[in-house]
């Protein structure tokens, strides 16, 4: 897809993931003029970085019109309470995107009955240091045009990956959406493992932190599969395959990621309602 953004965007919920895309946006070329936002407590710092680039922060609704993009950045708790302020907000023209989990198109579709198109998306913490990952749905009402400017978007904070079944969304929320903090726990654990081996506790933990930055970086800049990355650095009956005969045993990390994806899935399922 070729890069385009619209020409008018009011973003909705202006928080740690919504103020990471806005500047991302802003950082990939959407200008400030073209940028409103809906927050009724933004923090000081998206205050001022919104006044500095001419981004309106809740302006009168008597003098706002249906955008060509509507970003939904608030908690999937708050829709109901938002939407009678949203709603004339979401023209027939007008691009829904949506970053609520859990939260389905028919559920936005109930609450905001003149839109037709709606890409509903899962964004992740990474996303903050331009390094998320997306995984997004578009309904049959979603134009071409549409379609590219969500992409644009989306790869303002990182890449973009295209489901074709809204179930899978929920799927992507549990692996990618929520797998940040997995990982960050893992830190957690490899460092109070190391600590219970006999390491200070702020080594364990600085050697478990550039671990996994470490492999994080090998992972994005080697072309070659995780198995394989593994395999390389596992020397038959080293230390390495002895840590590995743990963590791959029976009760090891697969079947306990398979059942924190699940659970993650499952939540998210929970929040439609």
């Amino acid at each position: 897809m070729t890069s385009e953004f619209p020409k008018s965007l009011v973003l909705v919920g202006a928080g740690k993931m919504g103020g990471a895309m806005l500047e991302g946006w802003i950082a990939s070329g959407l200008p400030g003029s073209a940028v409103a936002i809906i927050d009724p407590l933004p923090s000081a710092q998206m205050a001022a970085y919104c006044g500095a680039l001419g981004i309106a922060v809740n302006p009168p609704a008597d003098t706002m019109v249906a955008p060509e993009v509507l970003v939904l950045g608030i908690k999937p708790q708050m829709l109901d309470a938002a939407a009678p302020t949203l709603a004339p907000l979401a023209g027939k023209d007008t691009l829904v995107l949506s970053i609520l989990a859990g939260k389905t198109i028919a559920n936005l579709k109930a609450r905001l009955p003149d839109a037709r198109a709606f890409v509903r998306a899962m964004p992740n913490l990474p996303a903050s240091v331009g390094r998320g990952i997306s995984g997004a749905v578009a309904n049959a009402e979603v134009s071409a045009k549409q379609r590219t400017i969500a992409d644009t978007l989306l790869k303002g904070v990182g890449r973009v990956e295209w489901v074709d079944r809204e179930a899978l969304i929920d799927a992507v929320t549990g692996v990618s959406g929520s797998g940040p903090a997995y990982v960050f726990h893992l830190v957690e654990c490899l460092a109070k493992a190391g600590e219970a081996e006999g390491l200070p506790a702020d080594l364990a933990l600085r050697l478990a932190r550039a671990t996994v930055e470490g492999a994080g970086e090998l992972l994005f800049k080697s072309e070659l599969t995780a198995a394989t990355l593994r395999q390389n650095v596992t020397s038959p009956g080293g230390t390495t395959a002895a840590g590995l005969q743990v963590l791959m045993g029976e009760n090891g990390l697969e079947p306990l990621i398979a059942g924190t994806v699940h659970a993650a899935r499952r939540r998210a399922a929970e929040l439609s309602g």
